[in-house]
């Protein structure tokens, strides 16, 4: 899963190591100022732009030392940022806002250069972005208008680094990263004087697993209350996710909150019979037979009647545009490689996972799933193009050293979790629904903001609706929860009409909650 002026000023130490190689030496704090303004649609806003890097230790690691120096692990994080603060404003009323990406092992260049930075790149809707030069304008949609922001480079990932024996198992793992944003963020209130200021995280994809810990390490490791947590494309819970389901038979879930995404994207592509024109009405529809009939369907497992499989059958080509004969084959349990792959087969395409308004012709049209996604082929280029020209020129920032937008970590990342209440990690695939209902409920004035894309199969839209009805909080703190949705996908930002709503809400969102609790 994947997953964003010109007065210059060095601050504090070592200006010159943000123009150096990443070597050791340069695991020190480090900023470089620059000035801009942004035209939103509430006017301009002047601000100060620092970029610059903060040093975070493993959970061991103290700064209280003994003699020998053995009781600290050596591993260390460099990790990269770029602030936005509105010239005048008051930090104890002004709201900040930490946002990233997810991967795991994605810089925060998609949602800096997609959604709500200062800078935004011109990309193709749901169609391949043509190669260089690329347009980088004025963001009409930057978040400015509200908040102040903090995009956050994870370890390893931008111009972020990590450098000791064994900093592979210091900080790409749940909690280990978990635990450096904490670090991060603690580090920056105090730094830069915000601790009193109203707080919020925006994480996208992973990002949002990271949010959910991190509202509860915050809380716990730091004293931090957050006013909100604001989540696009949310997986908190990686059993439910449709990443090849059919290695764990028996556990059919994936299935059900995939289906509303394949039916959205079918609908998309013209694909279903009788398609309506309301396609949120369509979609509770499916949403319906999803969670009665097909889920007792699926529970029947290979009893299952004949006449009632063919029944079922039928139901998700309507829904899916998926021959019955296919769908019977694959026993009523779709996949998403497969569902791309097959979709547009007759004419030789696939959809993409992360965004299925996007095609491409499919590598390998025998193959069983596809084997890359039109999306990231499709804007990739353009994003990293972008933030390396503006990071270097208008940010003065990165001279000489490499932008890391993703790195591969997904495979060897430690998905152990410690839950809260827990004795020890749990040795299975994580889940932090227990660490945002815990922060909700030792935070009960700390209000969630759920975000997603139709036409998502990264992490299907219904999946993040599952998981909110399915936490462990009381009736009341429910309320807390608000569902925005978007016709676009897991990047909802590409879309220019649902940029504006997901700018409005967020907005909204902010400013209804940044002063809540405060006493009279």
């Amino acid at each position: 899963m994947k997953r964003f002026l010109p007065i210059v000023a060095a601050l504090v130490l070592g200006a010159a190591a943000a123009h150096a190689d990443d070597s050791a030496a340069n695991f020190r704090p480090t900023a470089v100022t620059s000035s801009g303004s942004v035209t939103t649609a509430a006017g301009a806003v002047d601000y100060q732009a620092i970029a610059g890097t903060l040093v975070v230790h493993p959970k061991e690691w103290s700064d209280v030392r003994d003699s020998d120096n053995k009781d600290n692990p050596d591993a260390e994080a460099s990790m990269f940022y770029v602030a936005y603060f509105k010239n005048g404003a008051a930090a104890a009323n002004r709201p900040i806002t930490f946002l990233f990406n997810g991967g795991p092992g994605s810089s925060s260049v998609w949602v800096h250069m997609g959604a709500f930075g200062p800078k935004r790149v011109l990309v193709n809707d749901d169609t391949h972005t043509p190669a260089a030069p690329y347009s980088v304008v004025n963001n009409d949609e930057s978040l400015l208008d509200v908040s102040d922001l903090v995009f956050i480079d994870a370890p390893g990932t931008g111009f972020s680094r990590i450098t000791g024996k064994d900093k592979e198992k210091s900080f790409y793992g749940v909690d280990q990263d978990i635990h450096a944003y904490a670090s991060f963020i603690q580090q920056f209130l105090s730094k830069y004087n915000r601790w009193n200021s109203p707080k919020y995280l925006f994480g996208e994809s992973y990002g949002t697993m990271r949010s959910a810990g991190l509202a509860y390490a915050l809380q716990n490791e730091g004293n931090v209350d957050l006013n909100g947590v604001i989540l696009l494309s949310q997986v908190l819970n990686w059993d439910s996710i449709p990443d090849q389901p059919e290695d764990n038979p028996g556990v059919d879930l994936p299935y059900q909150l995939a289906l509303p995404s394949y039916a959205a994207t079918a609908w998309y592509h013209h694909m279903i019979p009788n398609r309506p024109n309301d396609l949120p009405a369509f979609l509770h529809q499916v949403e319906q037979f999803d969670m009665n009939d097909y889920a007792l369907a699926l529970a029947r497992g290979n009893s299952l009647e004949p006449a009632r499989r063919a029944a079922i059958a039928q139901k998700l080509h309507d829904y899916t545009g998926l021959p019955v004969a296919y769908i019977l084959k694959a026993n009523l349990r779709i996949s998403y490689g497969p569902f791309q792959q097959q979709l547009l087969a007759d004419a030789g395409l696939n959809t993409g996972t992360l965004d299925t308004r996007f095609k491409g012709p499919s590598l390998d049209p025998l193959a069983k799933s596809a084997e890359y996604d039109p999306q990231s082929a499709a804007i990739s280029s353009a994003y990293v193009a972008a933030f390396n020209g503006y990071v270097r020129q208008d940010l003065h920032y990165g001279e000489g050293l490499t932008y890391n937008p993703e790195i591969d970590v997904y495979t060897s990342w430690d998905y152990k979790h410690q839950p809260p209440d827990a004795g020890r990690p749990i040795q299975s695939l994580p889940n932090v629904m227990p660490d945002l209902a815990t922060a909700m409920k030792q935070n009960p004035t700390m209000k969630v903001l759920l975000n997603g894309g139709y036409f998502d199969l990264s992490t299907p839209y219904y999946e993040g609706w599952f998981e909110m009805h399915h936490m462990a909080i009381p009736p009341a703190l429910q309320k807390n929860i608000e569902y925005r949705y978007y016709q676009s996908g897991h990047m909802v930002y590409v879309h220019l009409p649902a940029l504006k709503a997901l700018h409005d809400n967020v907005a909204a969102f902010i400013a209804a909650t940044s002063n809540q609790g405060r006493p009279n």
